[in-house]
């Protein structure tokens, strides 16, 4: 039987806090910013993916309140092909690094900081754009 390879499933979270949004310091490779989130674990839903990423990572509670969008480019994540679904939460309290993350902040879209690893830096961008003009942001 021939051996299949497929992107891994992962998730991505953009915790809104009063003052902006959750950013992570990666401990691992590569090097940088990022979104909380992580790879779907085997029998978990997204829903419950990104609730517990987001959970690890910041040591926030989220409450998912939509979907922002899906990115598979093959090239996302150098380390492997992935695709993404993204999720928009809420949450309150201050965000705490954990698991993978050895740094995490809150950050406006005009703070943001560098760099910015694997396609977050776009995903950041299409939500803010999300935020101001709704979903006219994604033409495919």
């Amino acid at each position: 039987m021939p051996e299949y390879r497929n992107p891994a499933p992962t998730v991505d979270i953009i915790i809104e806090l009063a003052d902006g949004i959750v950013l992570i310091e990666r401990k691992n490779e590569p090097d940088g910013w990022a979104l909380p989130g992580g790879f779907v674990d085997y029998g978990e839903s997204l829903e419950d993916a990104a609730r517990r990423e987001a959970l690890e990572e910041t040591s926030l509670n989220v409450r998912l309140k939509s979907q922002l969008h899906a990115y598979s480019d093959p090239g996302r994540d150098p380390r492997k092909h992935t695709l993404s679904v993204v999720f928009v939460a809420e949450a309150n309290g201050v965000p705490e690094a954990g698991d993978d993350a050895k740094g995490a902040g809150v950050f406006t879209e005009e703070n943001l900081p560098e760099p910015i690893v694997f396609d977050h830096r776009q995903i950041i961008t299409d939500y803010f754009n999300w935020k101001r003009k709704g979903w006219k942001v994604f033409d495919y």
